[in-house]
């Protein structure tokens, strides 16, 4: 059987490969290598920095958690959704039955992850009943589901609290600039990229009925997935990658069509990374995924479906940390990257280096995040003595790396708590 870098490897195989998990660790891992050689064309690695990452992690950790390790949440959605009270829980116990409460939750988790690319640092959301200002990624959360308590996304006027294809469809981006409470003194980043993806949704999830029943909603994937389902005693063992199926292949049609392709193949958050052309044997060779979003999805649903129904996936060591601003911005700010001289141009209002997502240098970062929150992972168990299942990636993205790249932004750049790039995004990636 020929390796999947052979020349020979057929396109469409290779394709599929690149939609895969395995493979971000392993092209991630090629970037890396090149990094560790000094042979990358816009950032260089300091190992020797790595533990003060560590350090920098494990003081976070013991100031919110002491040693009670195993209350450190999963990485997901669900932490946003409670910035300053429990918005989750009432829901929930309004909702009869656990199966359809869990669709709801589902429901809410996909669209509101969709509508959480990078929000830029000068957009905030006003909760009325609370009277508290949101930024980030936290008010897009908790503006998103204000949005689903009022039935935007439901297509059915008796049921708001549900997403569907029809209600999808209506979505437009004045609607979603209203609910966003969108301004010129309140600008959003990608607004009209989030308004597409939920367009694009609609037709997604009509188009695979399989995955999410006749009407086209998102909590039906509850059903696929028991079908894929064993019982081993009184649980419920469902394969993560049955999730990421329904996620990676069944979502694929709502990322824009100028993203990345193979044979003829829409591959999503993959791209080309000038730094491996070198020693790239055939086409497709230097392209580096990521699925930043998607996975950003997958941990968030595990969390929902694992509340709701106590089921438990299996294979969730596939996934990786999150190649964005937070996770990476802790990797430069405390120095473990550092970007070449003058491999970006400068931002001519913050003086930061500036790029678009697409551009080589986010992809070299982005690579190079995404091994090296392996390491701090690894590093961080070490020094407190737990495995893997102790303390696992989800936990270690919430309560150490995310909410560190946070709290360094926020000490280098008091103003914004911006990160140390400007990133320009469209909605879609971050």
């Amino acid at each position: 059987m020929p390796s999947l870098v052979s020349t020979e490897f057929p396109l469409e195989a290779k394709a599929a490969y690149l939609r895969t998990l395995p493979s971000i660790r392993e092209r991630c891992g090629r970037v890396f290598e090149l990094a560790k050689a000094g042979k990358l064309e816009y950032f260089d690695y300091h190992q020797d920095k790595e533990a003060d990452v560590t350090d920098f992690c494990l003081n976070i950790i013991h100031r919110d958690f002491g040693t009670d390790y195993h209350k450190i949440p999963p990485h997901g959605r669900w932490n946003h959704f409670n910035l300053g009270r429990d918005r989750v829980e009432p829901l929930l116990a309004k909702w009869d039955g656990s199966k359809e409460a869990s669709k709801r939750l589902i429901d809410l988790f996909v669209v509101s992850v969709l509508l959480d690319a990078g929000a830029g640092k000068d957009w905030a959301y006003h909760e009325e009943e609370s009277g508290q200002k949101y930024s980030r990624s936290e008010g897009l959360a908790i503006c998103s589901i204000h949005m689903f308590e009022g039935g935007l996304f439901s297509g059915i006027p008796d049921q708001p609290h549900r997403v569907d294809a029809a209600g999808l469809s209506k979505i437009t981006v004045d609607a979603v600039a209203q609910h966003m409470q969108v301004s010129e003194s309140n600008p959003l980043v990608g607004l009209e990229g989030r308004a597409s993806l939920l367009r694009n949704l609609s037709d997604a999830l009509l188009a695979s009925p399989e995955l999410f029943g006749d009407e086209g909603r998102p909590g039906n994937m509850l059903d696929f997935l028991e079908r894929e389902s064993k019982m081993d005693g009184s649980t419920r063992l469902v394969p993560l990658a049955a999730l990421w199926h329904v996620l990676i292949d069944g979502l694929n049609p709502i990322w824009p069509a100028t993203r990345t392709k193979l044979a003829g193949i829409s591959l999503g958050d993959v791209w080309p990374c000038a730094a491996l052309k070198s020693s790239s044997d055939s086409e497709g060779d230097d392209l580096v995924p990521f699925h930043k979003l998607t996975q950003w999805m997958t941990y968030s649903l595990v969390a929902a479906i694992t509340h709701t129904m106590k089921w438990k996936f299996i294979g969730i060591e596939d996934m990786t940390g999150l190649p964005e601003y937070r996770n990476g911005g802790l990797l430069l700010d405390l120095g473990v990257l550092t970007l070449k001289p003058n491999a970006l141009p400068l931002d001519e209002k913050s003086g930061l280096p500036k790029a678009s997502s697409s551009d080589p240098a986010i992809v070299e970062w982005r690579a190079l995040t995404v091994i090296i929150l392996d390491r701090i992972a690894d590093s961080i168990r070490s020094k407190l003595n737990l495995s893997a299942e102790q303390l696992n990636t989800a936990q270690v993205l919430e309560g150490a790396t995310w909410k560190g790249g946070r709290e360094i932004a926020k000490q280098k750049r008091p103003e914004t708590g911006g990160p140390p790039l400007e990133l320009e995004s469209d909605g879609t990636v971050f």
